[in-house]
């Protein structure tokens, strides 16, 4: 597997993503979606691919690369 191409460590379960981060401004994202991060620790973004953990949970301090893709709502 590949890691995700940018990883976010957030303190809340619920997140956010509309496709800004450095360089790229919200306009130029994507819609927002709201994300919920779920007993795995991460979801990641369908959009963007960009990874959301929680931290203090079980992804943190993982190998990214490691753990598969987990996009909301799905299931392992």
């Amino acid at each position: 597997m590949i890691a995700p191409p940018e990883v976010t460590r957030v303190t809340h379960a619920r997140v956010v993503c509309d496709g800004a981060h450095a360089g790229i401004p919200a306009a130029l994202g994507h819609p927002r979606v709201f994300l919920q991060i779920d007993e795995h620790g991460y979801v990641d973004c369908g959009y963007c691919d960009r990874r959301f953990v929680l931290i203090g949970g079980p992804a943190d301090g993982a190998d990214q690369s490691a753990l598969p893709d987990i996009a909301s709502g799905a299931s392992l």
